[in-house]
């Protein structure tokens, strides 16, 4: 399946309200993201991803057959984590286990590693979204541990994990 990468546009916004407006979209995300998901919703995210490019954070969106179906995100950290981004992501469901998310996160990568003077791309999903775990170890990173009841997440206690990719690796 073919997709790619860009900057957010305003105009994206009804294009992925669908797609977020999914719950087994929203379990696995964090509280942020609302559910339900709605247009103003989008409006919002869309114009915050605007606002902040090259503030501290690059958002793109995943685009399927010429429209937006979900997003991507790097986030660099402060302080003491000045040399390390956190890598955020999610797809509307049609799109699933078509390898998308995988290529995703892998220009994504290669897009924050280009950008930043980071050593260290990291995420950190929930121990049990399967889906997410095996598209990162696909895009060549590394579990690092697992987070032992570190999430509550509607209504239950859930354990996290946490992997990345350094620089070094990305480059071989």
């Amino acid at each position: 399946m073919n997709f790619t990468l860009r900057p957010w546009r305003a105009e994206d916004a009804s294009a992925i309200v669908p797609y977020a407006d999914d719950p087994l979209v929203a379990r696995n995300l964090r509280d942020v993201f609302p559910n339900p998901y709605t247009l103003a919703d989008a409006e919002s995210f869309i114009r915050s991803c605007m606002e902040m490019e090259g503030r501290g954070q690059l958002c793109r969106a995943i685009v399927v057959n010429g429209e937006a179906a979900g997003s991507i995100g790097l986030f660099l950290g402060n302080d003491v984590y000045r040399r390390s981004a956190e890598l955020g992501y999610w797809l509307g469901r049609p799109f699933w286990r078509q390898g998308i998310m995988t290529a995703a996160v892998k220009e994504m990568c290669a897009l924050g590693f280009g950008a930043w003077d980071i050593v260290r791309i990291y995420a950190e999903p929930y121990a049990k979204n399967a889906g997410s775990r095996g598209a990162l170890e696909k895009a060549g990173f590394t579990l690092e541990g697992i987070k032992q009841k570190s999430v509550f997440k509607n209504g239950e206690l859930l354990d996290s994990c946490i992997y990345a990719r350094l620089r070094e690796e990305a480059e071989q």
